[in-house]
C-alpha cells in the first residue's frame, strides 16, 4: 500500500511538471516570434516565473510579459551603466552583499537610513540597475534574491516619497515577478508602520506575503533570521557576527567589472568606465569574461 501510494504521488508530480511544461509552451506560442533581447529575456525559466505571477493562467501571462517586454524596450535596464547611477550608491543604501542566504540566493542590502539624493527618478534607475546586476550574479540554478533592510538612521526625512516607493512596487511586481524570495525590515520605527500602510495598498497579496517584519529583541524573529542566514555572514545590524562596511570604491570596482558582463551577455556594444569615488574617468577596452561570476 504505501508503495502505492509513494508511486501515485510520485505520477502526481510528473503529471504536474508535464502540464507546466505545456503552460510554458503554450506562453511562448501566444508571445509569438520574438528576436533579438526579447528572444534573450523570454527564456523558459522567464515564461514560467510569470506563469506563477498570474497563477499559470496563459492569457494573463502573456499580457503580463508583453507589458514587460515594452518597459524594457523603452526603460533599456540593461542597458544602465555603474557611472549613470554611482552618485546614488555613494552611501551605500542599495548595495549587494558579499555573501548568499541559506539557500544561496543573492542578498540585497538596504539602508533607508542612507538616503542621498532627492531625484525620484534616480533612486529607481539606481535600483534597477542593481536588481540587474544581482539577477546577473545569481547562482546556476537560482532565480530568487533576499532583501535585508536596515532601517538604523531612518527618519521622515530620509524617507523617500510615496509615490516613488509606489513607483519601485509597481517596477518590482510587474517586470521582476518571483524575483523577491523574501524581505526582512529589520528593526523598523514604529511610525514606519503608517507609512507601510500606505505601501501596502499598492502591492499584491504574493509580494505582502514576503515582507517580514523583525525585531532584535523578539525570539520568533532571531529564530527567523537564523533560518535563511548564517549568524557568521550576518551583518551585526541584522544580529548577525559580521561587520557590514561598504566601501564605494571597492564597489564601484565590481560594478564596472559587471558592466562588462552585462555588455557581453546582451551584446551592447559599449566600453564600460572606470569609476573612481562614484565618478568615471577613462574608458577601457576589456577582455571578455565569464557570464556568471564566482561567488565572492
Amino acid at each position: 500500500m504505501m508503495y502505492f501510494r509513494r508511486k501515485q504521488s510520485q505520477n502526481h508530480v510528473e503529471d504536474d511538471d508535464s502540464h507546466k511544461a505545456e503552460k510554458v509552451s503554450e506562453l511562448r506560442a501566444a508571445l509569438g516570434s520574438l528576436s533579438g533581447r526579447s528572444l534573450k529575456y523570454c527564456t523558459d525559466s522567464c515564461l514560467r516565473r510569470y506563469l506563477v505571477a498570474r497563477n499559470w493562467n496563459v492569457n494573463k501571462a502573456r499580457k503580463m510579459l508583453e507589458e514587460s517586454i515594452k518597459w524594457r524596450a523603452s526603460y533599456k535596464p540593461e542597458e544602465i551603466r555603474w557611472p549613470e547611477v554611482a552618485h546614488e550608491g555613494e552611501t551605500g543604501k542599495v548595495s549587494r552583499a558579499n555573501f548568499f542566504d541559506r539557500f544561496g540566493r543573492t542578498v540585497l542590502i538596504m539602508r533607508p537610513g542612507k538616503q542621498n539624493t532627492a531625484s525620484p527618478e534616480g533612486n529607481i534607475r539606481h535600483l534597477v540597475y542593481i536588481i540587474e546586476n544581482s539577477i546577473l550574479n545569481l547562482r546556476e540554478g537560482q532565480e530568487q534574491m533576499s532583501w535585508l533592510i536596515d532601517f538604523t538612521g531612518w527618519t521622515l526625512n530620509t524617507n523617500i516619497p510615496v509615490r516613488t516607493a509606489r513607483d519601485i512596487i509597481n517596477i518590482l511586481q510587474s517586470h521582476y515577478p518571483e524575483r523577491l524570495a523574501v524581505a526582512f525590515l529589520y528593526n523598523p520605527p514604529r511610525f514606519f508602520e503608517a507609512f507601510y500602510k500606505a505601501l501596502k495598498y499598492f502591492m499584491d497579496p504574493k509580494t505582502s506575503e514576503k515582507v517580514k517584519f523583525v525585531y532584535p529583541k523578539d525570539k520568533g524573529s532571531i529564530e527567523l533570521m537564523r533560518t535563511f542566514f548564517d549568524v557568521e555572514n550576518l551583518p551585526s545590524e541584522f544580529g548577525g557576527k559580521a561587520t557590514l562596511k561598504y566601501d564605494h570604491e571597492e564597489f564601484s570596482g565590481l560594478m564596472t567589472e559587471d558592466d562588462i558582463k552585462t555588455a557581453a551577455f546582451w551584446g551592447t556594444d559599449d566600453k564600460p568606465q572606470n569609476v573612481l569615488n562614484g565618478h568615471s574617468t577613462v574608458e577601457v577596452a576589456p577582455e571578455p569574461l565569464a557570464l556568471v561570476s564566482p561567488a565572492r
